[in-house]
């Protein structure tokens, strides 16, 4: 992919949305940049730029009320762009930050080749830059890959286990006793929706190895992009092609093609004939899970570019050890929650909708971490963390990490 001009222009600058956040923490630091040098960098000077599909879609709103408070509480300012996962967009979205003086930026791309274009321009800016909900794909895209590892101002990437994500979905529904499984997909090539894909058949294709007399199947994908009616219209297609489907997977896209899925369902009627299952908590999902209209669902992974911010604030500062990351670059698998009933939704809600998981004070801790603490923090993340923290102790609800695998019942 060829690299734009840069955009400059006082009108592209101007569809940014963004603002000075000022809190506590913002006092200066000393720390060696890439290039080997040191300077003192007061926080007030910091902008980091955050390139999304969205920043006001259920999961995106999420994403932006963390980092706001994140930008707050260390006294940093915040820019973003909504890009729609539209690859022009996403391309310019990163010369935009860059145009507009950012000196860091998380990304959450739509594709692999993107970052082609993203990695050349924050090099040529100096521009630190991380992913999040991503990470480039070293079987897919080696070269792309290899770029990311030689590159100076390529932090790393936070995203989650994608593939036991899926293998997770299914077996809720598999459990359930759904054996025709319709799915949706948004964008074709992503390599999160890639990710899940694979797991949904995975854990499909384990379930008939281990069932010859009770065999499940799986449509092909439809695909709905980002938005409420692409979801719609993927559902309608797909009880319309298969009149005995028990079962649907929106695999994703933010919110909205769940919010689509749901709603067609229900127009036909048959909200108790078909189990739904989707990543990206939805702000009603204690009451979906009341009314049948949602089986389950992985999400509560809003943190995950909190994550990628701190590794990006650290990078700009040049402390806690993030200071050179040419011939590297770091790595931190997210742990998704998963609910299948409104009691386990009613725990997440009490601590990570009424509140954050983190307060302002323990945002300014994790900026603090060195790379192997942050990733220990990140992957500790969990209902019952958060509980303790907020001095809630045991919370007695089902919390699962996506990281391990294990599923602890807290007494």
């Amino acid at each position: 992919m060829k690299l734009k001009k840069k955009l400059i222009s006082t009108a592209l600058c101007a569809t940014m949305v963004g603002g000075l956040l000022a809190g506590c923490g913002s006092a200066s630091s000393t720390g060696s940049t890439a290039a080997g040098s040191t300077k003192s960098i007061d926080n007030s000077k910091i902008t980091i730029g955050v390139s999304i599909w969205s920043s006001t879609d259920v999961l995106g709103s999420q994403c932006k009320k963390v980092l706001d408070e994140a930008a707050k509480a260390l006294g940093v300012n915040v820019q973003y762009v909504d890009q729609g996962h539209v690859s022009e967009k996403v391309t310019a979205s990163v010369e935009t930050l860059c145009a507009a003086g950012c000196q860091g930026i998380i990304i959450c791309n739509s594709s692999d080749t993107e970052m082609t274009s993203a990695i050349k321009t924050c090099n040529d800016n100096k521009v630190y830059l991380a992913q999040f909900f991503r990470i480039i794909s070293k079987d897919n895209s080696p070269d792309i890959y290899k770029a990311a590892e030689q590159s100076a101002y390529y932090v790393g990437a936070v995203h989650e286990n994608e593939v036991e994500n899926g293998e997770k979905l299914v077996k809720i529904l598999l459990d359930k006793g759904d054996r025709d499984i319709g799915l949706i997909g948004w964008e074709q090539g992503d390599a999160t929706w890639l990710g899940r894909y694979e797991g949904y058949k995975k854990g499909v294709e384990e379930w008939n190895k281990d069932h010859a007399d009770d065999q499940a199947k799986l449509s092909e994908p439809q695909y709905a992009g980002t938005t409420s009616d692409g979801g719609a219209k993927a559902a309608n297609a797909l009880m319309s092609a298969d009149p005995n489907l028990d079962a649907i997977i929106p695999a994703g896209g933010g919110g909205d093609p769940l919010l689509g899925a749901i709603s067609a369902i229900e127009a036909a009627g048959k909200t108790k004939d078909i189990d739904v299952v989707s990543t990206d908590f939805l702000d009603d999902l204690g009451d979906r899970l009341q009314n049948g209209s949602m089986a389950g669902e992985s999400g509560g992974h809003y943190c995950d570019p909190l994550y990628a911010f701190m590794m990006v604030y650290n990078a700009i500062k040049g402390t806690n050890g993030f200071t050179d990351f040419s011939g590297k670059f770091d790595e931190i698998e997210f742990p998704y929650l998963y609910v299948s009933s409104p009691d386990d939704y009613a725990e997440y809600q009490k601590y990570f909708v009424d509140q954050l998981p983190y307060t302002d004070d323990e945002m300014v801790a994790l900026s603090n971490e060195n790379f192997d603490a942050l990733k220990k923090s990140a992957e500790s993340l969990s209902i019952e963390d958060a509980a303790q923290r907020a001095g809630g102790g045991s919370t007695g609800s089902i919390v699962t990490s996506a990281s391990s695998g294990v599923t602890s019942a807290a007494s």
